[in-house]
């Protein structure tokens, strides 16, 4: 069983998507509906108020300790998320990106990283153009219908409740990383 208490899904998976998975290094995320559950809270004047799920921040320090990256693309712009962000060592946070497909083309360009070797995470609209050009499309579980038609994969969870923890997963089981990952937590030992 995996950390979220789920069957691995490596044994259900069409290989396709398991071919996909395979040579993912870099984790592009969207934030709200994503890292969050949509939800934005404005708590005064300048105050607005983001809920973040512990297992995805696990997840993605799993993630950079298997050597990989992540980045985030927002269309919003918010202080919680750049100490998040902050946080978890995601970088480049991208706060406030009107056009996400050319934001994505310049992460690429800066990481040197090819657009198969991407997985895009996101739940709505502006992140068609990203999820249609990457390796691997992935759409959390209450994304629009249009995401999820477009999505190689659709999580079990929704966004801001493990969703991206449940993509990690997915990606390091079809690398062969996520048992290794396991037993080194089982004698003490980091993550990687």
């Amino acid at each position: 069983m995996g950390l979220l208490g789920k069957k691995p899904p490596e044994n259900n998976m069409p290989q396709s998507l398991a071919q996909r998975c395979a040579g993912i290094a870099l984790l592009v995320l969207d934030v709200d509906g994503v890292l969050t559950d949509g939800s934005v809270i404005y708590a005064g004047a300048e105050v607005e108020v983001k809920a973040f799920h512990v297992r995805d921040g696990a997840g993605l320090k799993i993630w950079h300790q298997e050597g990989k990256r992540a980045a985030l693309i927002t269309g919003r712009q918010s202080s919680a998320v750049e100490r998040r962000a902050a946080e978890l060592a995601v970088a480049p946070a991208l706060q406030g990106v009107a056009d996400k497909l050319l934001a994505l083309r310049q992460l690429l360009a800066a990481t040197g990283r090819t657009a198969e070797e991407v997985c895009v995470i996101g739940d709505d609209l502006p992140d068609l153009p990203m999820l249609r050009r990457v390796g691997l499309a992935v759409a959390v579980a209450d994304a629009c219908p249009e995401v999820r038609a477009a999505a190689h994969y659709v999580t079990r969870t929704p966004g801001g409740r493990g969703a991206v923890r449940e993509t990690i997963e997915l990606i390091l089981h079809c690398q062969g990383a996520w048992q290794q990952v396991i037993e080194r937590l089982l004698h003490g030992e980091p993550a990687a």
